[in-house]
């Protein structure tokens, strides 16, 4: 009888204790949930934070206003205008006299300058070339032409054609006092002589006409060649009248 009375008494505390815990924990729920639907705490924080965003992004505002409001301009008198190329004439003729090809290269065309220094370089060989021929058959004649010719065979004999015995005094004198020979030797001198003075004068108007170039490109530098030449062509009819009968032709206009 006793111990079921105790038993009893057991199972009522644990019940009351369980119902005790359950209570505790509901309230605890209400309280959260009353807490999350006030909205007080979320709220506030992301409106803190939109506020904070808000002033971050206009001090930085302010910031780069301030910077671009300090950077100074230039004064209208301290601004460099950079113009565009355009050759002086007289300066580009006194370079090119000075130095064949410098006023091309002033003029910024360096495209000419292997077509005068090629012209340069070819008289040049041109002259130098029949300058030695000339002076060897001057010579070879000045020789033919002296007292005793055997004294100078060395110059001449080298122009001797067909065979000869070198050591025959008498045949040697005899060839060097030949008039066909010296008059074939006279020829030559002059023929290469003709020719060097030729390349001489060749020379000297290449070397005119780099400079000539030079002077008249830098005039001509910012000539306006931009719209295009057309050329037209078309049938023209006119019509004939009491004094005059229909005349066909062509008309040909140009465009520049």
């Amino acid at each position: 009888m006793n111990n079921s009375v105790f038993i009893n008494k057991i199972i009522v505390c644990l019940v009351c204790s369980v119902c005790f815990v359950f209570k505790g924990v509901s309230q605890e729920v209400i309280s959260v949930e009353e807490h999350i639907q006030a909205g007080d705490t979320v709220h506030v924080e992301v409106r803190d934070t939109l506020v904070a965003v808000s002033e971050t992004v206009d001090s930085l505002t302010q910031a780069v206003l301030r910077s671009a409001d300090s950077i100074a301009l230039p004064a209208p008198e301290e601004v460099i205008v950079i113009e565009p190329f355009k050759p002086n004439p007289n300066k580009a003729l006194l370079l090119s006299a000075l130095v064949p090809g410098l006023g091309q290269i002033y003029n910024r065309k360096y495209w000419k300058l292997p077509i005068l220094y090629g012209g340069l370089m070819g008289c040049l060989y041109a002259v130098t070339w029949n300058n030695k021929n000339y002076s060897d058959y001057s010579n070879a004649y000045w020789a033919t032409v002296q007292q005793d010719p055997l004294e100078y065979k060395d110059l001449w004999k080298h122009f001797v054609q067909g065979t000869i015995d070198w050591d025959d005094d008498d045949a040697m004198l005899e060839k060097a006092q030949d008039a066909t020979f010296q008059s074939q030797l006279k020829r030559k001198k002059d023929y290469f002589r003709r020719y060097r003075d030729m390349s001489i004068f060749i020379g000297v108007g290449v070397y005119v006409l780099g400079i000539l170039d030079a002077y008249v490109d830098a005039h001509l530098f910012d000539f306006d060649i931009s719209p295009d030449l057309s050329m037209r062509v078309e049938p023209v009819v006119s019509p004939g009248n009491s004094q005059t009968p229909h005349v066909y032709g062509i008309n040909c206009s140009i465009k520049f």
